[in-house]
């Protein structure tokens, strides 16, 4: 079920919406029972027969986290946490790479090991991610108190379930619990629909527009030239800014249509001066797992640390960062590149360099679009032959150019303006929720 098809929006949202009000109203003790009870029911609209991974997943480490807030011993908490870990690691890696590592060992060994063809649970990625971030808090003493039901509202709250933000659990618990929220609040509905709105037209309008362009050009890449695949590759670029920032719009106004405000995950990353800024900006609660519990742990073993060791550190956990993306070897590039570009940012800081602030923006954008070169391709030989096209002349495909449909390049051109000289919906909210303070 997407978040933009008709029966999601005029007939489960609504639903769900005047049910649990009306539950929460009169039968308060079984209102989260009703949001966790969609949650399944939105998951397993997708593929019903993905929904008993993430069941077992919630099923064991619930368990696990009530061992290890419930144990005493140091020892004994830290060896349980370790487990925990590895037990997710192993789940999504067994999901979701299995095939991916078979091709690669019978490529490298020239054997014949038959593919296990595993159907992938959608968002088993962001759910696993979020789990340990949960399991890290259990251990560090921030979640006192466990709670079945919390728990599963907490990794299966269906806004915010597909893809992130990836939130702490005590940051939704609480909102959940206070007593405030659970009635309807026009001010909360009205803004929550705006953002709905925004989101909608930035995926259906936008994103799906530029669309057009980009799977007709990427399927006949060898036919492009200078001109289209510029125009090609930008338009991916802009494409997947509005489908994940769109995705991000609707999550979010979904989540305060029921009084629950998720953290800011998405802030205008294409005005970033540098790769270092594109990541304080794109995904943003994605950025900081990655930061908080791989880098700085990691960081952490390392005995006498220096800048050419946190470097390679700083690549490992962007290649870390691509292959969580997807099972391929484009997304490990796009990661490579992505830690290549932090890596060299890095440097450039530790040697006090000054740049315009316009001409950073541009060279990093222009960047970060080579990038998703890789990120869309279907294979890495396509991907080497947009970017050649991208920057080798080879004379004028008229065919291409004139078949451009007409309708992705206006939305082209308008995506420019929105992207670099309007403000974000973030600040449609902050400016809202800064003048309720107010008020």
């Amino acid at each position: 079920m997407l978040f933009q098809s008709i029966d999601f929006l005029f007939l489960f949202l609504p639903s769900i919406f005047f049910i649990y009000f009306f539950v929460s109203k009169h039968l308060s003790s079984i209102s989260k029972y009703i949001l966790i009870f969609a949650g399944i029911y939105f998951y397993s609209k997708w593929n019903i027969y993905h929904t008993p991974a993430i069941i077992l997943s919630i099923l064991v480490n619930y368990y696990i986290s009530y061992q290890i807030v419930l144990t005493k011993k140091q020892k004994v908490k830290k060896r349980l946490l370790i487990y925990s870990i590895f037990f997710n690691i192993i789940l999504l890696a067994f999901l979701k790479y299995s095939d991916f590592i078979i091709l690669n060992i019978n490529f490298l060994f020239n054997s014949n090991i038959n593919k296990l063809n595993l159907p992938f649970p959608l968002a088993f990625s962001f759910v696993t991610f979020q789990t340990i971030n949960y399991l890290v808090n259990c251990f560090d003493n921030e979640i006192k108190n466990v709670n079945f039901k919390n728990y599963f509202l907490f990794i299966i709250f269906f806004p915010q379930l597909i893809a992130g933000p990836i939130v702490k659990y005590n940051f939704m618990i609480n909102q959940f619990d206070n007593l405030k929220n659970r009635y309807i609040n026009k001010n909360n509905i009205i803004i929550g629909l705006i953002l709905i709105f925004i989101g909608l037209f930035k995926k259906v309008i936008i994103a799906d527009t530029l669309a057009l362009n980009v799977d007709k050009n990427f399927l006949n890449y060898n036919q492009l030239e200078l001109f289209s695949s510029w125009i090609t590759s930008t338009s991916f670029t802009f494409q997947i800014y509005f489908d994940f920032s769109g995705y991000i719009d609707i999550a979010t106004g979904i989540a305060l249509l029921f009084n629950i405000r998720l953290p800011q995950n998405f802030n205008s990353p294409y005005k970033a001066v540098n790769m270092i800024d594109f990541w304080k900006r794109w995904h943003i609660t994605l950025s900081n797992f990655l930061m908080n519990f791989i880098y700085y742990p990691w960081i952490k073993c390392i005995k006498n640390l220096d800048f050419f060791k946190s470097m390679l550190v700083t690549f490992a956990v962007f290649i870390i960062a691509g292959i969580w993306h997807g099972p391929s070897w484009l997304f490990i590039i796009f990661g490579a590149l992505h830690g290549v570009g932090i890596v060299f940012n890095h440097i450039y800081n530790k040697l006090n360099l000054n740049m315009n602030k316009f001409l950073s923006i541009f060279l990093t954008f222009n960047y970060i679009n080579l990038t998703f070169v890789f990120f869309r391709a279907e294979n890495i030989e396509s991907a080497l032959g947009v970017i050649k096209s991208m920057f080798f002349f080879s004379g004028v495909n008229i065919y291409i150019i004139k078949n451009l449909d007409i309708n992705s390049l206006i939305i082209f051109f308008i995506s420019i303006l929105i992207i670099f000289y309007f403000k974000n919906s973030n600040y449609l909210l902050d400016s809202y929720l800064k003048n309720k303070n107010e008020n």
